[in-house]
């Protein structure tokens, strides 16, 4: 299984900025898709952004377009995530996720079920 160890995050005010990162280890080399995902308390886990392994074809959220970035350095199986222009309704748990092998997560790539290996969460939390 692909072990996925995330970092960044933090508290920030609105308007401010973080960086996540997520660095992945063990059978990397089945890896089909990397992404973010978020969960606030009561809410379900949704789809932030993600990304084709080795291919930068992404997909946001609507809610976060044109304000988070996603990329990712290959060689070090690491994907980041840039988040810009943080608002409160960003508040939550993020986490970090891979799907592989029979994975379909390239048909659906924001649905958290596509996805085979997911990390510990960081949290993020932007005051108004």
């Amino acid at each position: 299984r692909v072990q996925l160890v995330e970092s960044g995050g933090g508290s920030v005010q609105a308007g401010g900025s973080l960086r996540l990162s997520c660095a992945a280890s063990t059978d990397t080399h089945d890896i089909n898709c990397m992404g973010w995902f978020r969960q606030a308390p009561g809410r379900e886990r949704e789809g932030v952004a993600t990304i084709y392994h080795g291919v930068d074809i992404p997909y946001y959220a609507d809610s976060v377009k044109g304000r988070f970035t996603i990329s990712q350095d290959n060689p070090k199986n690491t994907v980041y995530l840039q988040m810009n222009s943080l608002k409160p309704e960003d508040t939550a748990m993020y986490y970090c996720a891979a799907g592989s092998g029979p994975s379909e997560c390239r048909l659906r790539p924001l649905t958290p079920n596509m996805y085979n290996d997911w990390g510990q969460g960081a949290q993020v939390t932007v005051s108004s």
